[in-house]
């Protein structure tokens, strides 16, 4: 079969060899993944009742267990593997509060959620029955749960508009010309307004503050904090990060090695919880970088894009204390709003997916506005309680929708 001119060169050391695209793409990975939705991971820890140091320590143990995870994924299966922290389940920590028993009891939950992850991999039974809730109801309670926080950029509109202002309208700017930029552009202008403001209010940060710190906290275990965040963390990682990873993957045409990625992930989430980090997961948004045509032509060696972004995560935890120390001092509101930017279009998506069965929307409705409110019962969050009514509310309409032109046809 004759090479094509865009095939690449064979292994005698040509210009595969020599090709940079899959370490650059591994870079991009990191910076995408890192830069678009830190924000949003610094929001649902301090939700949860995390003081700033302990979010700093749950950032920086996150993007560490990330780092090395995707190291010993790529380099073990030679498949263009990405990982990310959970940031539906970020979101869904900044719409719960904090749970009774405060932030030891959120750790708890991440705990047990990482530890759910990891039998997915060992017990298959676990993961038919996640396959069992229908992907239109997890798709609702994650939309509902991220409504709240994708307003925060508008309401603070009203209460800062000088310095959410310049925010939205670089990202608008950015979404129309570079759109896979737009969220860490602006990250990078809310950055820069923020200096501006700590410059001229003459506020200094302390330099210990900027060191990048592990803070252990002691896991604490109660039955509101294992159901209101430990259930709905590990449903969220699952449909809405771990099973789109896969399928981009797949859509690549690679294999996901996917019980060792589970308990490469749910290792990582246990070891990380005790230092405030929350979940990590496959990549799904981030997984195309490494995995598609920006890694370079010979796609044998892509998965040299998912090992190098390992190392640039690693790097990239140097800053996450100065990160939080800078967004700390940003105006009330501000950390919110750049966080509501970067999951407005997983809102989007979530709200599409939801609602694409023009059949069967009552109970994805249901199931999104329940999300919505931040009703609770008996101290658990809504999160919980809206997964349980949407289920009980198709199981009550949808037999009776299916039933329907059997009887029209009598």
């Amino acid at each position: 079969m004759p090479k094509s001119a865009a095939s690449p060169t064979t292994a005698s050391g040509g210009r595969s060899r020599l090709d940079s695209r899959p370490v650059v793409a591994g870079i991009v990975t990191a910076l995408v993944g890192f830069t678009s939705s830190f924000a949003v991971v610094l929001a649902g820890l301090r939700a949860v009742g995390a003081d700033p140091a302990q979010a700093a320590s749950g950032l920086l143990a996150v993007t560490l267990a990330v780092g090395l995870g995707v190291l010993l994924l790529a380099w073990r299966s030679k498949v263009p593997v990405t990982l990310a922290w959970s940031t539906p389940g970020a979101a869904l920590l900044a719409a719960s509060g904090t749970p009774d028993g405060g932030w030891p009891a959120a750790v708890g939950a991440f705990l047990v959620a990482g530890v759910l992850l990891a039998l997915t991999g060992l017990v298959p039974a676990l993961g038919r029955l996640l396959t069992a809730i229908p992907p239109a109801l997890a798709q609702a309670m994650l939309a509902g749960v991220l409504l709240q926080l994708c307003l925060a950029p508008f309401k603070a509109l009203g209460t800062v508009p000088w310095f959410v202002a310049p925010v939205i309208l670089c990202w608008l700017v950015m979404m129309r010309f570079a759109p896979r930029w737009a969220v860490p552009a602006a990250l990078l202008v809310a950055l820069l307004v923020i200096g501006i403001h700590v410059a001229a209010g003459g506020t200094a940060l302390g330099a210990a503050t900027l060191i990048p710190t592990l803070v252990w906290t002691t896991p604490a275990f109660t039955l509101q904090a294992l159901m209101g965040i430990a259930v709905p963390l590990f449903v969220v990682t699952m449909a809405s990060q771990n099973v789109p990873g896969v399928a981009v993957l797949r859509s690549f045409g690679y294999v996901t090695p996917w019980r060792p990625a589970m308990l490469v992930t749910g290792a990582g989430t246990v070891l990380g919880a005790p230092f405030g980090g929350h979940a990590i997961n496959l990549a799904a948004l981030s997984a195309a970088l490494a995995a598609g045509e920006e890694a370079g032509a010979d796609r044998s060696r892509r998965w040299i894009a998912g090992f190098v972004s390992g190392p640039a995560y690693l790097l990239l935890a140097a800053f996450s204390a100065a990160l939080v120390a800078v967004v700390g001092a940003a105006p009330a509101g501000m950390l919110e709003a750049v966080a509501g930017l970067a999951l407005l279009g997983t809102l989007a998506s979530a709200v599409s997916a939801a609602l694409a069965d023009p059949e069967d929307r009552i109970a994805p409705a249901v199931t999104f506005l329940m999300a919505a409110s931040g009703l609770a019962f008996a101290g658990i969050g809504s999160a919980f309680w809206a997964l349980l009514a949407g289920l009980a509310v198709r199981a009550l309409l949808v037999p009776r929708r299916r039933a329907a032109p059997e009887r029209a046809g009598n």
